[in-house]
């Protein structure tokens, strides 16, 4: 695997890393949104990074990137649109994972960006940020094949009515026995996003 550093289009200063493959040239990538910028949430979440690693093990790229200035919610969301589209620009397929605030933040960039991600896996979601960035009610929105994956004594985040959404809309939901930070649990976590992922992106 090899890793670049690079800044994102727009009008906010975003920078990310790509993780790519050392001996292929992947036609899909995945945009990594980490969790709370303001609770030291940032590109080199170790569930980000692990997630990065079972995807470009299995040929797909990777870019996780920073938040710019805190904005409320308002501010990351075109932030993770426009790695989106800077993603859709170089690749055939592209997809999103979020953790926590990136969660919310993946949904909400999915749901109103045009073309839509292929597929969208969330960890421990976020499902509303504020009174108008409900991640719950847009997820009715996106097209694209979801997975939700949760912990059972997460305390820390409000995901069940995301969770409860999803099963709804019949997405997949993955039920672990685990606390909001996957402790000791980032490979299986790794595996099941990285699966989902790999299967609708190639």
């Amino acid at each position: 695997m090899h890793s670049e550093d690079l800044p994102l289009p727009g009008t906010r200063d975003v920078r990310a890393t790509l993780d790519a493959p050392d001996d292929a040239d992947p036609d899909a990538a995945v945009v990594a949104c980490p969790p709370h910028p303001q609770h030291r949430g940032h590109r080199g979440d170790p569930r980000l990074t692990a997630v990065s690693e079972a995807l470009v093990e299995s040929g797909v790229a990777c870019l996780r990137f920073d938040y710019g200035d805190w904005d409320e919610g308002y501010g990351e969301r075109e932030d993770a649109r426009n790695a989106l589209r800077w993603a859709r620009d170089r690749y055939d397929r592209v997809g999103v994972f979020g953790f926590s605030f990136g969660g919310a933040i993946g949904t909400l960039a999915a749901a109103t960006v045009d073309p839509q991600p292929d597929a969208l896996a969330l960890l421990a979601p976020a499902s509303r940020l504020t009174a108008d960035l409900d991640a719950a009610a847009a997820l009715a929105d996106v097209t694209a094949p979801v997975q939700v994956v949760y912990g059972t004594r997460d305390d820390t985040a409000d995901w069940r009515p995301l969770v409860e959404r999803a099963d709804e809309l019949g997405h997949e939901t993955v039920e672990m026995s685990a606390d909001h930070f996957f402790v000791g649990q980032h490979g299986k976590v790794a595996d099941s996003v990285g699966r989902f992922l790999v299967k609708n992106l190639r």
